[in-house]
């Protein structure tokens, strides 16, 4: 099962009203499609993320956008920890 942390799912909002700003809403749905689509697939291969930086967590990068999803993995559950602008500070914990 997949699930979304609040804030993973508030940074989603906040992408896609940050993308919103200079792309038009078609290159919006596509990208944030892009993002939702390659949550799906980590239930089937919960390891194609690279490993974290923050210990304890995978990295998920998109081809074609500029975003990484943070993600740990809980048993049998995908935990998408947060979602970040490549360009942005990671931070050291979540």
């Amino acid at each position: 099962m997949i699930e979304w942390t609040e804030q993973a799912t508030r940074q989603l909002d906040q992408a896609h009203d940050y993308i919103a700003l200079s792309n038009s809403e078609e290159a919006v749905s596509r990208i944030t499609m892009q993002i939702v689509s390659s949550v799906q697939q980590l239930a089937v291969y919960p390891m194609s993320g690279r490993a974290g930086r923050v210990r304890g967590t995978r990295e998920l990068v998109n081809s074609n956008t500029p975003f990484i999803l943070a993600y740990a993995i809980e048993k049998t559950d995908i935990v998408v920890l947060a979602v970040y602008h490549g360009a942005q500070h990671w931070p050291e914990g979540f």
